[in-house]
């Protein structure tokens, strides 16, 4: 009997998706290993301050990818653990300097020469116009993912975010979320912008340098927290589904009034107030003091009971 052909090893590439190198991509061998670093000689040159000459090292083994940092000034991180060595797995994410590299999965041959004059012409095709530290897509990035990195590598600067619709900025102090905002309205709490910003999905970033201005109402909780309660939030918030109205909608007190008012509590008629007074779901949001949470499930209440009609 014939035994079966040996099924050939899965090739993977390192794939950058954010900064200088934006674009590139880079192949792993099957085996053997790749170092990195700014130094002209080595496998992987990236040409930035941030790098140091030889910055990591990437071995493949026995279909298994280890990195290590070779003692670099900066650091080497994967998906937002600062590390001295690690496993890396498809998908994974590691920042060197500016640029954020996902290992994943190819079918291509490039060779080393080739993979090394393809980055050179990536960065030399952005030189140009390269006037912020890191861009992106937060669809290959989401927005968490990227926090969190930030966070452990304590990044200072301004996280541009643009959808088709918004724009958002979250200010970093040392990795530290002191700031946000959405469209420049100053008038939303900056919790309250970030948490919304977080759940987009779609769009671009851009890591802009820090400004020297102080904030009236700086955020001072850690991005873990801030992170994990606002997953919580975005949970509870599609827990309501369809009977939460977009934010685009128009509500409106319903006319007659049937059910009382003085079956509603305080922060119920706060809520019914807005309601009357502005009639637009994403500006009762807005001017609520409470959460975007709390104030939603009393939007849904109002509607549900008879309070409040959508148009």
């Amino acid at each position: 009997m014939t035994p079966p052909p040996n099924r050939p090893a899965r090739s993977f590439a390192l794939r950058f998706i954010s900064g200088k190198y934006q674009g590139g991509e880079f192949p792993l061998p099957e085996e053997g290993e790749i170092v990195i670093g700014r130094s002209s000689e080595l496998d992987m040159v990236l040409v930035e301050d941030m790098v140091s000459r030889r910055h990591a090292k990437i071995t493949v083994t026995g279909g298994q990818i280890f990195i290590q940092d070779l003692g670099s000034t900066n650091g080497s991180f994967v998906n937002g653990e600062k590390i001295k060595r690690a496993r890396l797995n498809e998908g994974d994410r590691i920042l060197i300097g500016t640029s954020i590299i996902k290992v994943i999965a190819t079918e291509g041959a490039q060779s080393l020469r080739e993979a090394k004059a393809h980055l050179e012409d990536v960065a030399a095709g952005k030189r140009t116009s390269q006037v912020r530290t890191m861009t992106g897509d937060i669809g290959e990035v989401p927005l968490p993912d990227l926090l969190q990195l930030f966070a452990a590598s304590k990044k200072s600067g301004v996280l541009v975010i643009r959808t088709d619709t918004d724009t958002g900025k979250i200010y970093l102090d040392k990795g530290s979320v002191v700031y946000a905002v959405i469209n420049d309205n100053y008038d939303v709490s900056p919790m309250k912008s970030f948490y919304r910003i977080v759940t987009w999905q779609q769009g671009t970033f851009d890591m802009e340098p820090p400004e020297d201005r102080e904030f009236l109402e700086p955020i001072e909780m850690s991005t873990e927290a801030l992170l994990m309660e606002a997953m919580r939030q975005l949970d509870e918030v599609q827990r309501l589904g369809p009977d939460m109205p977009p934010l685009s909608s128009q509500v409106s007190m319903a006319v007659p009034l049937i059910p009382p008012l003085r079956d509603l509590s305080p922060d119920e008629l706060d809520v019914l107030q807005l309601a009357h007074n502005y009639g637009h779901v994403e500006t009762v949001l807005n001017k609520s003091l409470a959460s975007d949470l709390e104030t939603s499930n009393i939007l849904v209440k109002l509607v549900k009971a008879g309070y409040l009609k959508v148009d």
